[in-house]
């Protein structure tokens, strides 16, 4: 076995797409063998050498490669049972040494047949020994792996059809189950009949079709009649079954198919009590909205009610800040995970405050650029009070009134994320800063408020500049909040 210095299969198009599904769904096969399989396909720029395109582990017994080979190769000479294959396109079997050792082992070689051409080898590699008693079990996991072979010689294994990808697909130790071409059961692995056990069938008898025992056979119907992979998911009281139907080809004719049953009663426990929990969340989220919007509509009425100027333009202040806040809660209500797309919130508060600084003698216009993408609440909670302090601080202090005159103009909030941080400025170009300004000696609440979230809540910092106007500009890290965004 040796690695050249230029290895590429000398595969293209159908049959490159064809070697590739036989590698996503081989798996079934070397549990069923209980033996490790190789993929070989002759290498390009020497046929003389097969390149290992993939290569798998049986999860029903030991491997004897835990090295990964994908990406090496091995000459015709140290397999040539795998080269016969390849050119006779018939299922060769002999001795050979396993790859990278003097140990001897059985090497069954299956051509990968596409179309009218073997374009690949399936290599079954295993201990002379299998190192267990050949059981009933062992007996129809390998008599299925037999056909399995045929079909891959065939050029009917991979199947044609695409099948629906499960995340908590079945396996070969979750349960098998063998039904002849009427669909009556050959076998059932000790798995599957606990499987059915635990739904309440037992009256399990090998003869039997499958809907005679109680047991739903829609998915091997579907596979019989598609010539395809089947997979369902069932469910018999609070037992829930995910099978896996995959029909036995032998030339034109069915004959039989094969059923992997995984009992996921405890995941689908488990999704639900996670759909419960997310459920309660949003309802948290939006009653948390409800209370504090109300508390505003409380605040506003305070304020008709008060003479005092000074008072008024406080409740005003704090009425303000708690829309911000429940802009955020209304937001986290209409999703299930702990993070927002932060442009859901900043469109409506930007909404929020021109609607605030509007009147008769003001024309502002407030324009959102860039996009800080998705932040988790507790970034985006103080972000938005912080956003609001700014664009409302811009609005009353940029654009001084003049007699007699409109108040126009522009309030600009741009974002950027890179490298874990999120870039904000809020730019306008009204009258700038005064002399020697310092947000640490500014006299305002907002931005005390501005400074103290920023840099203790957010971990971030705070700059202001003169450009043509005033530019608070805004940095803050992720880091912290890497978990919620994964």
């Amino acid at each position: 076995m040796a690695d050249g210095d230029r290895t590429e299969p000398a595969l293209r198009g159908g049959a490159l797409h064809h070697v590739h599904r036989l590698g996503a769904s081989w798996q079934p096969l070397a549990d069923l063998s209980f033996s490790d399989l190789l993929l070989l396909a002759p290498d390009r720029a020497d046929r003389a050498r097969f390149v290992i395109v993939a290569q798998v582990r049986p999860t029903t017994g030991q491997t004897v490669y835990p090295v990964d080979l994908v990406g090496s190769t091995v000459g015709t000479d140290e397999r040539p049972h795998a080269a016969k294959a390849l050119h006779a396109g018939e299922i060769v079997a002999g001795d050979a040494s396993l790859l990278g050792s003097t140990e001897r082992a059985h090497s069954e070689c299956i051509p990968v047949r596409y179309r009218d051409a073997s374009v690949a080898v399936v290599a079954r590699e295993t201990r002379l020994t299998l190192g267990r008693r050949i059981g009933e079990l062992e007996h129809h996991y390998l008599s299925l792996f037999e056909q399995f072979a045929r079909m891959i010689a065939e050029g009917t294994f991979p199947f044609r059809h695409d099948e629906d990808e499960f995340e908590d697909a079945p396996r070969v130790a979750d349960g098998v189950i063998v039904l002849d071409p009427d669909l009556r059961v050959r076998f059932a692995s000790p798995n599957a009949v606990s499987s059915m056990h635990r739904m309440g069938i037992h009256s399990y008898a090998s003869g039997l079709q499958l809907a005679d025992l109680g047991f739903d056979q829609h998915a091997a119907e579907v596979a019989v009649v598609t010539r395809a992979p089947v997979t369902e998911e069932i469910e018999h009281g609070e037992i829930s079954l995910l099978v896996q139907a995959m029909p036995l080809l032998d030339g034109p004719v069915i004959a039989g198919v094969v059923v992997l049953a995984r009992d996921v009663t405890d995941l689908r426990r488990r999704d639900r009590l996670l759909l419960s929990k997310d459920a309660t969340i949003r309802e948290i989220h939006h009653r948390v909205k409800n209370n504090l919007q109300t508390i505003a509509a409380l605040l506003r009425l305070q304020g008709r009610r008060l003479e005092s100027g000074e008072a008024r333009a406080a409740l005003e202040e704090s009425e303000r800040r708690i829309r911000a806040i429940a802009i955020v809660h209304e937001t986290l209500s209409r999703g299930a995970a702990e993070v927002v797309r932060f442009d859901d919130i900043l469109q409506p508060l930007v909404r929020v405050v021109q609607e605030t600084v509007t009147t008769p003698d003001t024309d502002l216009q407030f324009e959102v650029v860039g996009d800080a993408g998705l932040l988790p609440g507790d970034v985006a909670t103080p972000l938005a009070v912080v956003l609001n302090e700014l664009m409302q601080n811009a609005a009353d202090h940029a654009f001084p009134a003049s007699e007699g005159c409109v108040t126009k103009g522009r309030v600009w909030v741009r974002l950027a994320r890179d490298d874990g941080t999120v870039e904000v400025d809020v730019v306008d170009d009204g009258v700038g800063l005064p002399p020697d300004f310092t947000i640490e000696r500014s006299p305002g609440l907002g931005l005390s408020i501005v400074q103290a979230l920023v840099t203790t809540e957010l971990g971030g910092s705070i700059e202001l500049h003169r450009d043509h106007g005033t530019r608070a500009h805004l940095t803050i890290p992720l880091e912290h909040a890497g978990s919620a965004l994964r």
